[in-house]
């Protein structure tokens, strides 16, 4: 009866839901679409029932550290340092724990093991002397990652096959004991960074090409292994009508002087013979000192190439040419020159065009150094027809302003220049100035204005004689004056110390041009001031002088951060407007 009941009681519930969802309807549960993009996007975190570790062994939860090549090998992809710490540590637990059992090491036993540690040490892998600073090192200790950070130390990047480590010191320099007591006594206590770089390079008559920015050593760095190549030679007594066994070519006078100085201090060391052929001189005369015989030529290219057109000299026995400033001697016009001089040097001693050969350790190749400040297309198409597999050499930033230049731009009306140049000369007092015009007319008005005012002041330009320029240049290093307006002749490669302030009276036509004029007030890694007037007819270089203060940290004239020359480049066409931007006007 129980059952019946039941029954009857489930099938009056199947007629009331019946009913209900007759009346009511029912409510089907919508299967849920995943998107593709869901459905198959990877996921990066494990899901529980992915964890494997529940079921680990508990040893494996302590794993023993591997004791790679017995303790003196070492993991990649960790520091190596705590690496090296780590195995300490644990080779001082292992002394201890010998030390309390009574367990004496034997003297082959340790013997063996100081033989292990050596080898290990001379292997480049493990050097692991991280705690010593490359300059505590011997040369032998030096690894990879020490001649890394010298380089960056220094700001030393090159480029080419092949290439020598660069020395850390006079000592490791490799010159002669006769150029090293010349270096000595000229007061050179550390080499430059780019003496450093490329001295070795000019003793393995590798050519060079040396890019650096103003005051640092080039003339030195070219000099030295000239004079050490030159000493290997029979002296010029016995072949002297062959001509001088090296050029040095400038593209100024005044360079030209400068560069015969500096050589002369330590030719005599080694009883070398210098001869300048330069402009605005005898040429007869200097004809003569040529004839009688030298094994170095230092001379503007266009004087040179009078002298070898004139047969007044020879470049038979010449295989060692520099060219200090090519950028400028292309710029002034000289490239013609250049390449006259080079074609007349024997082509037969050229080095092989294949960078793997070998060369001959005692023979004689032609070697070509190359100074620019920048790579202009004609200094680099100089530089690939007559230099073979160069190295590189760059010191900085190709054509940057040196960090240790303070600038200041001051933009003004060309009325108000002259009582502002007064001001800063006697905020300097009894130091020293050089003022940088753009014409030789200029040069004289200033100076002449400058004279009446009771200013120490002499000027060079290019229209003076060869000896009133040398006068006014000696004067200005003698402080008998401490004004020097100039034109672009002072702006390369002049050696001057102790100038405190550049003043840019009008602003150069090129960024290159402004970069050499600040530069001198930066010699030998001093810090220096320079200050430029600028006008609105200077808009050609307002782009690049904006982008040069903006990188070398100095402060933009707010005038020259808002005008539209500073923002683009010149000769940059600037985006215009879509076209549907435009109104037509329908008549």
């Amino acid at each position: 009866m129980d059952k019946l009941a039941e029954r009857e009681r489930e099938k009056e519930l199947d007629k009331l839901a019946a009913i209900k969802k007759q009346y009511l309807g029912s409510k089907k549960p919508k299967k849920r679409v995943i998107k593709p993009s869901e459905k198959f996007r990877f996921s990066f975190d494990w899901e529980n029932t992915e964890d494997t570790s529940r079921h680990m062994n508990s040893l494996y939860k302590n794993p023993h550290e591997a004791q790679l090549l017995f303790d003196r090998g070492f993991r990649a992809g960790m520091d190596r340092r705590d690496q090296k710490k780590l195995a300490a540590k644990n080779k001082e637990m292992r002394e201890e724990i010998r030390k309390k059992e009574g367990v004496k090491e034997k003297p082959e036993e340790a013997a063996v093991q100081r033989l292990k540690e050596a080898a290990a040490n001379t292997y480049d892998t493990f050097d692991m002397r991280v705690d010593k600073h490359w300059s505590e090192k011997k040369l032998e200790e030096m690894t990879e990652r020490d001649w890394r950070f010298f380089r960056e130390d220094f700001n030393i990047s090159h480029e080419g096959s092949k290439i020598p480590r660069p020395m850390r010191s006079w000592s490791e320099s490799k010159l002669s004991s006769e150029l090293l007591k010349g270096v000595e006594r000229g007061g050179y206590k550390k080499p430059s960074p780019l003496q450093l770089a490329a001295i070795l390079l000019g003793l393995q008559q590798r050519d060079v090409i040396g890019i650096a920015e103003t005051g640092l050593g080039k003339t030195a760095a070219f000099v030295w292994p000239m004079l050490s190549y030159i000493s290997r030679l029979p002296p010029s007594e016995e072949n002297e009508a062959e001509g001088p066994y090296t050029v040095v070519m400038a593209p100024t006078r005044e360079l030209a002087q400068q560069i015969e100085d500096e050589t002369m201090k330590f030719a005599h060391y080694l009883g070398i013979k210098v001869v300048p052929i330069v402009g605005d001189q005898s040429i007869e005369e200097q004809r003569f000192r040529i004839r009688q015989g030298c094994e170095v030529v230092i001379a503007t290219p266009g004087r040179l190439l009078d002298c070898l057109e004139r047969r007044y000299a020879v470049l038979n026995q010449c295989n060692y040419v520099v060219l200090d400033e090519a950028d400028r001697m292309i710029d002034t016009g000289f490239e013609h020159h250049v390449v006259g001089v080079l074609d007349a040097m024997p082509s037969s001693n050229l080095k092989p065009e294949n960078e793997d050969e070998e060369l001959d350790e005692k023979g004689i190749y032609r070697t070509t150094y190359m100074f620019s400040a920048t790579m202009p297309p004609a200094v680099e198409r100089l530089a690939r027809k007559y230099l073979r597999n160069p190295a590189v050499v760059t010191i900085g930033t190709a054509g940057k302003a040196t960090d240790l230049i303070s600038q200041h731009v001051i933009i003004m009306k060309e009325s108000e220049k002259f009582p502002r140049l007064q001001k800063l000369l006697d905020d300097l007092g009894d130091k020293t100035a050089i003022v940088f015009v753009n014409t030789k007319k200029n040069a004289d008005a200033i100076s002449k204005n400058l004279d009446k005012a009771g200013y120490k002041v002499t000027t060079l330009q290019g229209g003076r004689s060869q000896e009133q320029r040398e006068i006014s240049l000696d004067g200005f290093r003698a402080k008998r004056f401490n004004v020097l307006v100039a034109t672009d002749v002072a702006g390369r490669g002049i050696d001057i110390p102790d100038v405190a302030n550049i003043i840019n009276y009008d602003m150069a036509n090129s960024i290159e041009m402004y970069t050499h004029h600040i530069g001198r007030t930066e010699r030998a890694g001093k810090t220096g001031l320079a200050t430029t007037f600028l006008t609105l007819h200077d808009t050609d270089v307002f782009f690049d002088l904006k982008q040069m203060l903006v990188q070398s940290g100095s402060p933009v004239p707010p005038e020259l951060a808002k005008h539209e020359a500073s923002k683009l480049k010149p000769g940059t066409i600037p985006d215009r407007p879509p076209r549907r931007n435009d109104t037509v006007f329908a008549h």
